[in-house]
């Protein structure tokens, strides 16, 4: 199928938001009927998107794109995904923690309707540790602050390949500490404190717990992980069972993956490949959520597993009808707005006095 000239971004964004909410049935009618793999069928609302997806880019150009060139396009894609008004706050304002490496650029959500005195949520963006930032979650975390009434702190740790293994994974951890020991700094909290993310940045939320236990720091109070990274082997078999078509793919992961982990590098070390982790005992609570068309579907439920066998409290959530980035997509799929907005009570709740 021939490629569409692009629009501008915020038609674009006007189209895919008008064919994604429309009703299921018609949905059905104009773009045929969701498949259905290893038993679940893909939401009508994804379907419609993915649909649209395929008129617009080319899928396989992806692999021959220098890293600079595909990180600039994905960051684009990205911000016209989310694109919308942004979810008012009460404040919105630039921190900067001291890291390991220098200056880690970090901003700070106060919601209109903030629990009193409210707790905190430090948030790691996805991206495969190679992409994302401030600005390509920011809609996200709008949306986590406003529903579940936190204050959150959302944090742009340094990424590879200028920044390899364990950098990512350090700044997380001086990110934590810091925002533990500055609450009074960031606004009325009262020391409640999560730590979350989504894909890499679900990984480097719960790397940082590991990280904060066995260094003896105190412990966050939550952890929210959204479809997390948990193993580089790439052995499970969502990588390959949805390896392909559902936007995230395995070629991305691979990619993403040699640039995070380079020759040399420890590709077993559990600060990123959890599921390797000898002692998951004394961690705290989590709530993980995953997507039934992810490519990384398997390894987060491998992950809640382990946890739960180690005596922490999990919650385990499975949106079979989903695909990763939908903590991106509430804009224009209502069947990620109503995940995201399970996943903001599960936050609420897990931070409740």
């Amino acid at each position: 199928m021939a490629n569409l000239p692009r629009l501008p971004v915020a038609a674009e964004h006007g189209v895919v938001k008008f064919f994604c909410g429309l009703p299921p049935r018609l949905q059905r009618l104009l773009f045929g009927e969701p498949p259905t793999i290893d038993g679940q069928q893909l939401a009508p609302d994804i379907h419609t998107l993915l649909w649209l997806d395929r008129l617009v880019y080319d899928e396989g150009t992806a692999e021959v794109r220098s890293a600079e060139v595909r990180r600039t396009e994905r960051l684009k894609e990205a911000r016209i995904v989310a694109h919308r008004p942004p979810i008012p706050m009460e404040r919105v304002e630039a921190v900067a923690i001291p890291g390991p490496a220098g200056t880690i650029d970090a901003r700070l959500y106060v919601p209109v309707e903030a629990v009193e005195p409210s707790p905190l949520l430090v948030y790691f963006h996805g991206g495969g540790w190679v992409i994302g930032d401030l600005d390509t979650h920011d809609d996200p975390c709008r949306f986590l602050a406003a529903r579940a009434g936190v204050r959150i702190l959302s944090i742009d740790y340094r990424l590879a390949p200028e920044h390899p293994f364990p950098a990512a994974a350090e700044d997380a951890l001086a990110a934590y500490e810091w925002a533990a020991g500055n609450a009074e700094r960031l606004g009325p909290g009262d020391g409640r404190i999560a730590v979350g993310g989504d894909s890499a940045g679900a990984n480097l939320a719960a790397a940082a717990c590991l990280m904060a236990r066995d260094a003896d720091l105190p412990l966050p109070a939550l952890q929210l992980l959204i479809y997390p990274v948990a193993e580089t082997a790439g052995t499970s078999p969502s990588r390959e069972t949805f390896g392909e078509g559902f936007l995230l793919t395995r070629g991305d992961m691979d990619w993403f993956e040699d640039h995070y982990l380079p020759s040399g590098v420890d590709r077993a070390d559990p600060r990123v490949a959890l599921l390797n982790a000898p002692d998951l005992s004394g961690l705290p609570p989590a709530y993980i959520a995953t997507a039934g068309f992810d490519p990384l579907r398997d390894e987060g439920e491998a992950f809640g597993a382990l946890l739960r066998e180690a005596g922490v409290q999990v919650a385990l959530r499975r949106h079979p009808g989903l695909i990763h980035t939908f903590a991106n997509l509430t804009a224009i799929c209502p069947s990620a707005r109503a995940a995201m907005l399970e996943a903001a009570g599960a936050l609420r709740l897990g931070l409740a006095a």
